[in-house]
Formats: C-alpha cells, structure tokens, sequence
C-alpha cells in the first residue's frame, strides 16, 4: 500500500511510521503463533496495537511475571531490583524471531532464573513456547494504562536512559480503553477506533459480517461506521470508525450488542447459503481488507 496512507491498524500514523516502518513487515499472516490457548485474541491485541497494558501470567513459580506490550528501551524482559523480584515481558520488541510465542516463552525461562535487576534485550532461541507455559485455558484481562509509569517500581524515580525512554513513551501514547474481549477503543488525534480481534476462521467472520452488512447490522449505532479489516497473526481486526465525543464506557454496550448479533450470524453461516445481497456485502468487505502481519 501507499507509505503515505493511514496505517489500517488504525493506529493513526502513517503506514511507513507503523506496521510498515523497517522491521514491522514480516508477513505471518498464515500462522497463528499464540493458536490454541483462550487468550490468543488478547495477545495479538497487545502484541500490535494496545500502546500500555500489562496482565499478569498464570505460571508455576515462585517468581511473578508480568507481561507487557512494551518495556524501556522495547527490552524482551527484565526483572526488577526490589523486594518481590517481578520479572516483565515485553511483546512489543526491537528484534524478534519467526514465531512470537517461542520468544515470550524464551524471556520467560531467562526471567525466572534471572537476578534482580537484570534486563534481556534479545529473547534467546527455545523449542519452547507460551502454550508450554500457562494453562491452554487460562482467560487474561489485560489492564490499560494511561501512561507507562508502571514500568517503575513503586516510589522509584527514572533515570538515564529509562527516564528518557519513560518521558518520550508517555508522551506518544493514545488513550486507549478496553471495551470487551480483544476489542479495545483508541483514540488517535480528533479521530475514535474501535479494534476487534476475532477468533473464528476469516471464512467464517466473513461470511457473518457480509450478513449483518446486508442487514444494516454491521455498525455499533449512531456515529459508527465499518472501517475495514485487516490480518494479524492469522486472525482478522476488524475496525470501525467512532464518533470521537462519546466516552469510551458508552461503547461497551454497543460492542457487546454487535458481538452478540456476529455469534447469531455465525451460528447461521454453515448451515444457510448467503443470499446475493449478502454475497455482494461480503465482496465489498473482502475488498477492505489488507494483511499487516
């Protein structure tokens, strides 16, 4: 696509600036490197387009650890110098590998046996990977932050490099607010998003959103609009576009209603052909569609 359009993961930056700087335009469209566990949908939210959440991980052991969308410096891990020992993964890194899981998993290992303090800039190579670690069941409600100032241990002042990296991070963050499962709302400028990441197959989703566009369903009501999607990770984002005024609680309703009319579309597409209209809606969102990761 143009560098100069607006990135479609409805970041608000450019493409170039976004998933189509260096290093962000690795295609892994075709896999799933978080497939099988509950709470995949959350972890490419927060691998791709959550600014600051954290959410802490169910493990065996006796050290905490938290993951992260981001740490300073965009580190792979770190453990704190305090008391408790928290140890942090970051999934939004510098340098990754093929397969994201594999890392998280890797910065994991490294942090249970790492010392207070320390910090891993590059995840090591492992066979290893998250759905190793935590149960395949395990739901994660990530917490959004409006700010970065957890990456601070309390009553703990920045410094250096850290302190530069905190300021310039808390000064480009969108404020963001997680409106139901995997579905989070941004705002970007005078502009709303609204970014859902869906589990079923694109096959599937398709076909329930091309019946509910047919229908004049698709849409969370007044000052809403279906933007497009895109593919992440081998799941489709869809993304709509929000009336900037309201406060982000007033579309958890709307977006919990929409979710429910999509798994009564779902529940139809397998078993009733779409129509033409439908067929037509359907050939208009594909059109709208566009691979990130």
């Amino acid at each position: 696509m143009n560098p100069r359009q607006a990135c479609p993961c409805g970041s608000g930056k450019r493409y170039k600036a976004c998933h189509g700087a260096p290093g962000g335009a690795v295609d892994l469209s075709g896999t799933r490197p978080f497939e099988g566990l509950a709470a995949e949908c959350e972890l490419v939210a927060l691998r791709e387009f959550v600014p600051s959440a954290t959410v802490r991980l169910p493990l065996d052991a006796t050290r905490t650890v938290t993951l992260g969308t981001v740490l300073p410096l965009a580190s792979a891990a770190l453990v704190r110098a305090t008391e408790d020992e928290e140890a942090f993964i970051g999934l939004q890194v510098q340098t990754r590998s093929e397969n994201i899981s594999r890392d998280v998993a890797a910065s994991i290992t490294w942090a249970l046996e790492a010392k207070p303090g320390d910090v891993l800039s590059l995840a090591p190579s492992t066979e290893q990977r998250l759905q190793d670690l935590i149960p395949a069941d395990a739901v994660l409600e990530p917490v959004v932050h409006e700010n970065f100032n957890w990456w601070l241990a309390p009553d703990t002042e920045p410094s250096g490099d850290v302190a530069l990296s905190l300021e310039r991070a808390n000064e480009a963050i969108m404020p963001t607010h997680r409106v139901g499962p995997a579905a989070y709302w941004t705002l970007a400028g005078d502009k709303a998003y609204l970014r859902w990441v869906r589990p079923e197959s694109e096959e599937q989703l398709m076909a329930a959103m091309a019946r509910l566009s047919a229908a004049g369903g698709l849409t969370l009501g007044e000052g809403s609009k279906y933007a497009g999607s895109f593919r992440a990770h081998g799941l489709l984002v869809p993304v709509f576009d929000l009336d900037a005024d309201p406060h982000a609680r007033e579309w958890e309703k709307p977006a919990a209603e929409l979710g429910d009319r999509l798994a009564e579309a779902l529940s139809t597409v397998a078993d009733k052909p779409l129509t033409s209209d439908e067929r037509r809606s359907r050939d208009g969102l594909v059109g709208r569609q566009v691979t990130i990761r």
